[in-house]
């Protein structure tokens, strides 16, 4: 099932970022969307890159990044059905925000891997 999406932004000072966040707020989003920035994909491709995600949770955020136009599926009449995903230009203008997550992410990934006893001591 798709999410409702949000109608309006208020203008807020944050509002630029909070519509902007708001595309790729999906646990998978991105980095579907960072994949594609190498080209145009099947589904079983992008699943295979995307670990983790079921089958399920990936066709809906496909489907919503399709919705929100970051990203076109084409449809070939055949059987079996082919279908290949790509990024649109709005997608593609999204290039630059996605380099710099993963550039931040390299650089950081330390802080957020925590080791099981630190974890437990937390507890």
């Amino acid at each position: 099932m798709v999410k409702p999406r949000h109608s309006r932004f208020d203008c807020s000072p944050g509002c630029a970022v909070e519509a902007s966040i708001s595309l790729i707020d999906g646990k998978w989003k991105g980095v579907v969307m960072f994949h594609l920035l190498d080209g145009t994909m099947r589904f079983n491709e992008i699943r295979r890159r995307v670990s983790g995600v079921t089958q399920r949770t990936l066709t809906n955020q496909l489907r919503e990044l399709e919705i929100d136009g970051l990203i076109e599926r084409k449809i070939y009449a055949q059987i079996p059905p082919k279908v290949e995903y790509s990024l649109s230009p709005l997608g593609r203008s999204f290039e630059p925000v996605l380099r710099a997550l993963k550039t931040w992410g390299d650089a950081n990934i330390g802080l957020f891997a925590r080791p099981a006893t630190r974890m437990q001591a937390a507890e």
